[in-house]
């Protein structure tokens, strides 16, 4: 029977680690969601994200997980009549391709093996063959601990397809690798605060560009929780069209003060340095999933080229030291293995996490 008393450090790609001062702001008197209070909270904390997301454009707060706004990007983004291009490189950018097909929207699908890449060259093929009103790009697959190489494809877009929305999920990109929104000319980014905001799950932030804005609109069908138009006119009074998830944003504002203060550069290097070291330590031990030049900075999957039990590890570890990493995802279990490097984990942390693997493989 689980301990929940005593439950395991987690090093799992999401939820992972969260510390105890921003476990204690969930615990804070909670407010009225139409009061002057939360108005103050809700405003301050998507000022200070917009500073942290490179934007000055609108930044949204939803209940829910970042799976709601793949759908929220469709509906608001993507006629009944027009056809999205899904680029798919893992199990969650194939996820968001069904999701579109669900929503009743056409969808023509970029496959790409697992742990390869989606480049421009390949996207600019696809797209100057067909009329696509928007794509879907994945910015770190978190299956295959691959990032996409987003500013190449980025600069390829609005060269040649100025007029193709760009919907982005950086679920665990976002804050742990650079996204400078404006810049990049992304229509939607969105991530979940269980990453590298190292939030307990519950809330998802969501970048929305004003053309993104301007295309919702003239869509129907957009529905009513995500309808980017209701959440505008909320978010101009500095609230949510729903009774949000106040506690979250309490931890959400106390975390986005902290980044400000380190300095989003310096937590990018940060989580550079951990994910060299992890690779480093990977490739010695085993091998890396993806091309190392493509290799997510918070998160690495590992090549089980030595045909460990994984479970087996996993369990022992929890066992004697109440902590787990990360089997692979989907196909690749057994396959691989998965460390998350991200948020309020450090060095420390992991090169305690890798002595102990290594005494378990050894």
């Amino acid at each position: 029977m689980t301990n929940w008393k005593k439950p395991p450090r987690l090093f799992i790609p999401g939820p992972v680690l969260v510390k105890d001062d921003v476990l204690q702001q969930l615990a804070r008197p909670t407010l009225g969601h139409r009061l002057k209070e939360y108005a103050q909270l809700h405003g301050e904390t998507t000022q200070m994200l917009k500073k942290l997301l490179f934007t000055e454009q609108n930044v949204f707060l939803s209940t829910s997980s970042a799976s709601g706004i793949w759908e929220a990007a469709i509906r608001n983004c993507v006629g009944l009549d027009e056809t999205v291009l899904c680029t798919c490189c893992g199990a969650f950018s194939d996820k968001w391709a069904t999701v579109a097909k669900n929503c009743g929207r056409k969808v023509h699908e970029m496959k790409v093996d697992w742990g390869k890449p989606v480049l421009p060259e390949m996207l600019d093929e696809k797209l100057a063959a067909g009329k696509y009103s928007a794509v879907t790009l994945v910015h770190n697959e978190t299956s295959t601990g691959l990032t996409n190489p987003v500013e190449q494809i980025s600069q390829m877009l609005k060269q040649k397809y100025p007029d193709v929305l760009v919907l982005v999920d950086s679920v665990s990109g976002m804050i742990g690798l650079p996204l400078k929104f404006d810049e990049l000319g992304w229509d939607v980014a969105f991530a979940s605060v269980q990453k590298a905001f190292a939030i307990p799950p519950g809330l998802a932030v969501a970048a929305v560009s004003n053309r993104a804005m301007e295309k919702s609109k003239d869509t129907p069908n957009r529905g009513y929780y995500f309808d980017f138009q209701l959440w505008a006119k909320s978010n101009e009074k500095n609230q949510t069209l729903v009774t949000p998830n106040i506690p979250h944003i309490m931890a959400l504002n106390y975390q986005c003060k902290k980044l400000l203060d380190e300095g989003i550069e310096n937590v990018w290097k940060r989580h550079k340095q951990m994910g060299d070291f992890v690779r480093a330590w990977a490739k010695e031990n085993f091998d890396l999933f993806c091309d190392q030049k493509y290799a997510s900075n918070t998160l690495t999957a590992i090549k089980n080229t030595k045909g460990i039990n994984v479970a087996e590890t996993i369990n022992a570890m929890q066992e004697k030291h109440n902590t787990v990493f990360g089997n692979g995802y989907g196909k690749l279990k057994e396959q691989t293995f998965r460390i998350a490097h991200m948020g309020d984990i450090n060095l420390e942390d992991l090169k305690e996490l890798i002595s102990w693997i290594d005494d378990e493989i050894r």
